[in-house]
């Protein structure tokens, strides 16, 4: 059954038409995800079949008594409200206290905010998250979010995917978020020079089947062709529940990468970092920080030992708030640690990327400002010019001589990022990378970072661009340590849902969880391990108090922790061997014989070490650590 239906519908702001005689219906408990190039429609089809905008021409026909929930980019919340008052309504607390899909939708949204809080006191995420948590606790028929995980944390959209793919109701949702789209989506819809395209399944399967529609069509475009042919080699080699959804015969989509290599030279790359870096880039040593300065907000690191090597690529994880920017400005040297030190290697050419926007000259051209730092850039084997890579990053012909001061917060975005890396850094840090871009355009970004040679430390709530161009993970969990996570995200989200079964287990007057992390130093090669667990006890317990939730007796816990540190150990001898092979391979650039034969020296440890990391992490379960 059909919800909304759209006949004929066109619609135009000013001269540019955003949609062209566009047809299309919603049906009952259909989950469809909108993409496109940012002005290129979403939100006006959005409104259209919302009912909030009118269109030029054509019928929009809702069923009768639809009830549509609307998240728009603009929230609207009543100034003199509070957020308990916005979000619950007149439920009294009996009602909503006893009801767990609703405590479910407050502790995951807003529980960190107070219920009595006038709206006017919140920032801007912060109304961003009260109006979502206000619309999902309200019953609809069609819910319609427009970039609804804007200023979630990675656990929070993990959690929102899983709610409203149990949903009843439809779904129609707008995001830049690919992992998201995967998660909830059975269809796909791309917007694009005013047609409505529609494909069936997620992210993952729109990509493939838009790849073989190109194919055979022989679209003139080629490398927007080869773009998309790399991201579907690295969906295909990705973890499994990354291409579980695609639809279409999978013998079609191999034949289109049949040929086609990873999406990075890991050895040139390697080989190129350690050239422009050395062996040190920044060694942090028994460094203790907090978020607000010496001795003064939350603690972020507690005297840790950690070391990133030449041709990392590691994406920092953690919740709103855990310390993640924190980190970054720290080896930005932009604030200083409480005690300890952080050695920078003499080499390292940092670039930056805050989430502030930088001042930018409002009276300069966008190309002029770009050409003022450098005319051209070599990104692997290719030299790039300034007005290419701005092509790239979605500035196209005459939008390049825009004044600056007419950009958007995205243009002014994708600006500041392509004015870093002509600078040619050998170190990036970023710090949320990918608010405000397009699909598209975070396509060619990976693109632009596959090629780039030197060590990448990311911080984004976008898990796709974080597992797309890093290579491996570390999280914050709120102990003080760096926690390597070999699983990536989703042992991230496994470690913080067990940490709370935990917390629930030990009782109200538990004031920290037990996380589970590996000890050591780390390897230059950027297999980096971790400080001993922190272990938070309610008052009045002990740790064999915390043993019995286990059921080990005392020899058994011996015996585990016995396991424990030979397998460390291990660990340990492995990533030296790691860090030796890194700097042979260096120094057999020239002698591509010796480089493959390091290289599956490499390959061989690297095996070994994930399947003992795998043992580590299931004997720390049995003991509960």
């Amino acid at each position: 059954m059909n919800l909304v239906n759209l006949e004929s519908v066109s619609h135009a702001y000013g001269p540019k038409p955003l949609l062209s005689d566009v047809s299309l219906g919603v049906e009952a408990g259909e989950r469809i995800g909108v993409v496109g190039r940012n002005g290129g429609g979403k939100t006006t089809l959005m409104s259209v079949i919302a009912g909030d905008v009118r269109p030029d021409s054509g019928r929009v026909t809702h069923n009768r008594g639809l009830r549509v929930g609307f998240l728009s980019q603009q929230d609207t919340l009543d100034p003199g409200a509070t957020v308990g008052e916005i979000v619950l309504g007149e439920l009294a607390e009996h009602e909503w206290a006893g009801d767990q899909r609703v405590r479910e939708i407050l502790a995951n949204l807003i529980g960190d905010l107070d219920l009595a809080a006038k709206s006017t006191a919140l920032s801007g995420g912060e109304r961003r998250r009260t109006a979502l948590a206000q619309l999902l606790i309200d019953d609809h028929d069609l819910l319609m979010l427009d970039e609804p995980t804007n200023h979630l944390d990675i656990e929070a959209i993990a959690w929102l995917a899983g709610h409203l793919a149990g949903r009843k109701s439809a779904l129609v949702v707008v995001t830049h978020d690919r992992w998201f789209l995967d998660a909830v989506s059975t269809r796909t819809w791309e917007v694009v020079d005013g047609r409505v395209e529609r494909y069936e399944g997620g992210y993952a399967a729109y990509v493939l089947a838009k790849a073989e529609r190109a194919r055979i069509a022989q679209a003139a475009e080629e490398r927007r062709q080869n773009l998309m042919r790399k991201e579907i080699a690295w969906l295909r080699r990705g973890p499994p529940a990354r291409t579980s959804k695609p639809k279409f015969r999978i013998d079609a989509a191999q034949a289109l990468i049949a040929n086609e290599p990873p999406p990075r030279e890991s050895v040139e790359l390697m080989k190129f970092a350690t050239a422009r870096l050395g062996k040190t880039v920044y060694d942090l040593d028994d460094v203790t920080l907090h978020a607000g300065g010496p001795g003064s907000g939350p603690l972020v690191l507690d005297h840790l030992t950690w070391q990133f090597g030449p041709g990392d690529r590691i994406g920092l994880i953690g919740v709103n708030g855990s310390g993640k920017s924190s980190v970054l400005r720290l080896l930005a040297d932009t604030v200083k640690p409480d005690s300890g030190r952080v050695v920078k290697g003499k080499t390292v050419r940092l670039a930056h990327l805050s989430q502030e926007l930088t001042e930018l000259d409002p009276t300069r051209r966008v190309l002029e400002s770009v050409e003022e730092i450098r005319k051209y850039l070599q990104l692997g084997k290719r030299e790039w010019t300034a007005s290419q890579l701005l092509e790239r990053l979605g500035f196209k012909g005459d939008a390049q001589w825009k004044v600056i001061g007419d950009l958007s917060g995205g243009e002014r975005r994708r600006l500041q990022l392509l004015r870093l890396l002509m600078d040619d850094p050998n170190v990036l840090l970023l710090d949320e990378p990918t608010n405000d871009l397009d699909i598209e355009t975070l396509n060619e970004l990976e693109d632009l970072l596959d090629g780039w040679p030197g060590t990448l430390i990311l911080v984004s709530h976008d898990r796709y661009f974080l597992e797309r161009v890093t290579d491996r993970c570390v999280a914050l969990l709120g102990d003080g340590k760096l926690a390597l996570l070999p699983g990536g995200v989703d042992e991230y989200l496994e470690r913080r849902a067990a940490g709370t079964a935990l917390t629930a287990r030990l009782g109200n007057g538990a004031t920290t969880t037990t996380t589970a992390t590996r000890p050591g130093g780390a390897a230059s090669g950027g297999d980096a391990t971790e400080g001993t667990a922190s272990q938070g006890s309610a008052p009045g317990s002990s740790v064999a108090g915390q043993d019995k939730l286990s059921g080990l007796s005392a020899k058994e816990e011996r015996e585990l922790r016995k396991e424990l540190n030979r397998l460390e150990r291990q660990l340990d001898k492995l990533s030296d061997q790691e860090t030796r092979l890194h700097a042979a391979m260096a120094e057999a650039a020239s002698d591509y014989a010796k480089l493959g034969s390091l290289d599956a020296q490499l390959r061989e440890i690297s095996a070994q070490k994930d399947a003992i990391e795998a043992e580590w992490l299931e004997t720390a379960d049995r003991l509960g650590d």
